[in-house]
């Protein structure tokens, strides 16, 4: 049996860190258009953003930039300046990606449960691709990155409670067989970080 190598992992090159960026936020506004195709929505400020669109006709993309802004300082003094300007360009291609999605697909009708299941899977691969290469999708998922860096919380944990309170205010916008399809999306989504993304498990970095 060889003996474990002490060789520190490798960093991410620009390449693959713009490759992640690209593909994350390409799959992560994949799963918002089949959202706002079924009129659904996820936790998180995405989820509010979905929310807000829903109320007021309001754009999700430009919704979804404006609401970040304020957590783009914790992410500064918490996570470096790195993480935040990756985040920053996460956020502003989801925001640009979902208006432009929108437009370059037609969907005539869709299963809310299927948009549901298969959205709240694209949505939380497409944020493992990102969390990989040191990057989020702003809000809450910076106050998660963070707590699971310093080992206080699981990422995934954190984000089902967060989530939890988004959802619960969505029976204020929409019917409530919506506000259930949405649960169980976001339920599918949290899942897939929890299980995929633990500490320790992805050796691999870019700082």
């Amino acid at each position: 049996m060889h003996p474990k190598s002490k060789e520190l992992p490798l960093r991410h090159t620009i390449f693959e860190d713009f490759h992640a960026l690209l593909a994350g936020t390409a799959m992560v506004s994949l799963g918002v258009v089949l959202y706002l195709e079924a009129q659904i929505y996820t936790g998180g400020l995405a989820g509010l953003s979905l929310l807000i669109e829903y109320a007021t006709g309001w754009n999700f993309g430009l919704i979804f930039f404006c609401v970040n802004i304020p957590f783009y300082a914790l992410s500064l003094m918490r996570m470096g300046w790195l993480f935040t300007v990756k985040t920053f360009m996460a956020v502003a291609l989801i925001s640009l990606f979902s208006k432009v999605f929108s437009l370059w697909i037609d969907i005539s009708s869709v299963d809310p449960i299927f948009s549901s299941v298969v959205g709240g899977t694209v949505i939380g691969a497409g944020m493992i691709f990102l969390f990989r290469h040191r990057a989020g999708v702003g809000g809450s998922s910076i106050l998660a990155q963070f707590l699971q860096d310093k080992k206080i919380m699981r990422a995934g944990y954190f984000m089902l409670g967060f989530d939890t309170i988004i959802l619960c205010s969505g029976f204020f916008v929409l019917p409530w067989k919506q506000v259930l399809v949405s649960i169980l999306g976001a339920f599918v989504l949290n899942v897939i970080i929890a299980i995929n993304h633990k500490p320790g498990r992805y050796a691999g970095f870019s700082e």
